[in-house]
Formats: C-alpha cells, sequence, structure tokens
C-alpha cells in the first residue's frame, strides 16, 4: 500500500496526514500534549492517554492467559508471546531464534564481541547489564538472594534456584 503522505525532513511515509503531524513532531520536538497530574510533554494524544495510566494505576489491557495487566496494547501483544512458542527474530549467524528483537540483540554480541557493560571496580566487561550487576557483588560481597529454607545467601538467583533443590 502506497504511503502518500511524506515527511519532509527524513522521507518516511504515512497513510494519512494525521500521522504525519503526529511524526514531524518528532523532528520538532514539539509536545503539545500535558500531563495534568505532573506537567510531561508527548508528542501523540495517545501517549498522553497511556502516561495518565501512571498515575492511576489502570492497567486495561490484560492477558488472558495469566491475567497481567499493561498499560498499551503493544505491550500486552509482546508479553502474550511469552506464552506461546513463537519465535519471529533469528540470529543471521547461528540462527537461534527469540521470543523479543531485544533477546536477539543481546544474543548476538555473542558473536560479535561486544561487551559494552564494564565494572568500574576491577574494568571487567559484560554482554549483559544482569551480569555486571551479578559480579559486583564478587567486590562488595553482598549476597541478595537468601534461601528461605536455610538462610544461605547467594550472589545470584539462578545459584539460589539450584541450591533449593537441596530442600525438595
Amino acid at each position: 500500500m502506497e504511503k502518500p503522505w511524506k515527511c519532509g525532513d527524513c522521507g518516511k511515509g504515512f497513510n494519512f496526514p494525521s500521522q504525519l503531524e503526529n511524526h514531524r513532531r518528532s523532528h520538532t520536538g514539539e509536545r503539545p500534549f500535558i500531563c495534568s497530574v505532573c506537567g510531561k510533554g508527548f508528542t501523540e494524544s495517545s501517549s498522553l492517554l497511556s502516561h495518565l495510566c501512571i498515575h492511576t494505576g489502570e492497567r486495561p489491557f490484560t492477558c488472558c492467559d495469566c491475567g497481567k495487566g499493561f498499560t498499551r496494547s503493544y505491550n500486552l501483544l509482546l508479553h502474550q508471546r511469552l506464552h506461546t512458542d513463537k519465535r519471529p527474530f533469528k540470529c543471521s549467524d547461528c540462527k537461534k531464534s527469540f521470543k523479543r528483537r531485544n533477546y536477539l540483540l543481546t544474543h548476538q554480541r555473542v558473536h560479535t564481541g561486544e561487551r559494552p557493560f564494564t565494572c568500574s571496580e576491577c574494568g571487567k566487561r559484560f554482554i549483559q547489564s544482569s551480569h555486571l550487576l551479578a559480579h559486583r557483588s564478587s567486590h562488595t560481597r553482598e549476597k541478595p538472594f537468601t534461601c528461605s529454607g536455610c538462610g544461605k545467601g547467594f550472589t545470584r538467583s539462578s545459584t539460589l534456584l539450584r541450591h533449593q533443590h537441596v530442600h525438595m
């Protein structure tokens, strides 16, 4: 389908003039839709409506599988993939597939060698921020994950889960 409404700044096409008008705000920085509670501005009225849920606690989009609520329909859509076997994002290097695009992007660091998260204590680098977070406890000796069965502490939640099988 042709998108006849084109942005003069970047050339992106749209089906409707209202979509183009909303898009133009991304170039101008204009945020005419203002939250009456906190004063934050938005480029689209729909974004303001979603934002208001933060203040009201409302989560109008509910997962029919588990009951978890979301402020945006798109977030519900992403969540619902977790209940299926659909893995639409495939790695071009090893053909491994993922349910979310960001999972694929993180995985691809295995192939590129990129390690963007650096420990400020020792300089060791990590693929994921969660791995850096777990590593930091090696410097602080902190053990934030505690077994409710015996009180033993662990630096990683995965180690705690493995340990808990002892009590079963």
